[in-house]
């Protein structure tokens, strides 16, 4: 199982290009809002980027917050979500222990990293990469730790 990593945050130029990418090709809109990555300022534009995203916490604190089901734990980590049952409550963004779920103005739904990779190819700096999670390679976030990769 692969998961997302913003292994080379230095290299970040801030273009968003990743979170277009998100939207466009997984969310089939083109949105900031509707993106699973966000990129913003780590503290000023001296200072960098930093990526949000889901850190594929295991157990996922999100699905177990959410009422519905909407939010279902992925084996290895992380969430698979499924829109259609999602009442739109929040729950979820309230529980995640590291801020990487965006409940979108535009449309009342959460939007999270869902590891599928599609954004990686569009960072014109190598930020980001999809990493073998096992019993050898890095593992996913433990529930309650804080901070992103960079």
């Amino acid at each position: 199982m692969k998961i997302l990593r913003a292994s080379h945050m230095e290299r970040c130029i801030g273009c968003h290009s990743c979170s277009l990418a998100c939207s466009r090709l997984v969310h089939d809109c083109l949105s900031w809002s509707r993106a699973g990555i966000r990129i913003g300022s780590a503290g000023g534009l001296t200072t960098g980027f930093e990526a949000r995203y889901c850190l594929a916490c295991d157990p996922a604190p999100c699905a177990v917050a959410c009422p519905t089901g909407a939010f279902a734990q992925r084996k290895g980590g992380g969430v698979r979500v499924r829109r259609e049952l999602c009442i739109r409550c929040g729950e979820c963004a309230k529980a995640c222990p590291v801020d990487a779920i965006h409940m979108s103005l535009e449309d009342g739904l959460p939007y999270v990293c869902i590891h599928c990779g599609r954004c990686v190819p569009f960072c014109p700096h190598e930020c980001l990469e999809l990493v073998e999670v096992g019993t050898t390679g890095p593992q996913p976030a433990q529930a309650g730790e804080e901070g992103h990769d960079e």
